[in-house]
């Protein structure tokens, strides 16, 4: 949700249009610096938490970060940023923050997973006990690391499968990335392999987007739910399968001002 005017209108504008999940930024996605979050913001957000009754609460670190960066200096800044949005969602009292954790920018699979696996390790030693950190799921473009699901159980491996550490799946992400849900036979495929390479117990939250791109492309675009490629049915499954209740089910798609609460009331709609 859009947090124009302090983190807390997130959750107000979220509630009023019907969310008992909500995703904020906690600072902008496309810079690296952040104003320091005073006692006034962790109040006002805390007291829509509970004015509101939303206590799942999920932080998305900036899209800059890239913890498996050849570079050194950008590995540092990547570092830098993703462990200040784990200090400032400790403050807030957001429990999730999901990062795309980075790309191996052509070096290779296996040095990026070594890489970024020793900054995840460092970092949750240096981060409040409080927070998790979910590494996402992506659509395989460019370089980026955790478009396959053994890709991610290597990484978990690597990091030696921490109890602070989860996963954020994107339904528009492993699409694209080749893992089909569309119906209920490929759903329940697409999941068993999950289960049997990362665990689904290490989902703690989930991007739930239609894709305006194929099975197998490798492009992330995100479409309106039932608009796009995957369609509804997926959704269907998703929404009343009973290993996610109680996990974060929340909307990337586009056109938040105007279409977040229609497909809301499509996702509501799903449910039997």
């Amino acid at each position: 949700m859009p947090a124009a005017g302090g983190l807390h209108r997130a959750i107000e504008r979220g509630h009023a249009i019907g969310c008992t999940a909500v995703q904020v930024f906690t600072s902008s996605p496309q810079m690296w610096k952040s104003k320091p979050v005073s006692d006034q913001m962790v109040k006002d957000f805390r007291g829509a938490c509970e004015a509101t009754g939303i206590h799942h609460v999920v932080s998305h670190d900036s899209y800059l970060v890239n913890l498996a960066a050849p570079d050194e200096a950008m590995r540092q800044k990547s570092y830098d940023s993703l462990r200040d949005e784990m200090e400032r969602s400790a403050l807030y009292g957001i429990r999730w923050v999901v990062s795309h954790i980075g790309a191996h920018m052509g070096e290779g699979t296996a040095l990026g997973i070594e890489r970024a696996s020793h900054q995840v390790v460092k970092l949750l030693g240096e981060t409040p006990e409080s927070v998790m950190l979910l590494a996402e799921t992506t659509a395989g473009q460019g370089s980026s690391l955790h478009s396959r699901f053994d890709e991610l159980a290597e990484f978990f491996e690597a990091c030696g499968n921490p109890d602070r550490l989860g996963v954020c799946l994107d339904t528009a992400h492993i699409f694209a990335a080749g893992y089909d849900i569309r119906t209920r036979e490929a759903y329940k495929r697409t999941f068993e392999e999950f289960d049997r390479l990362v665990g689904i117990s290490r989902i703690r939250a989930i991007h739930c987007n239609d894709s305006k791109k194929d099975l197998g492309t490798r492009v992330d675009r995100h479409a309106h739910l039932g608009e796009g490629l995957i369609g509804l049915e997926a959704f269907n499954h998703l929404v009343n399968d009973p290993r996610f209740f109680g996990i974060p089910i929340l909307l990337e798609t586009p056109d938040a001002e105007t279409m977040h609460g229609e497909n809301l009331r499509r996702l509501k709609a799903l449910l039997v």
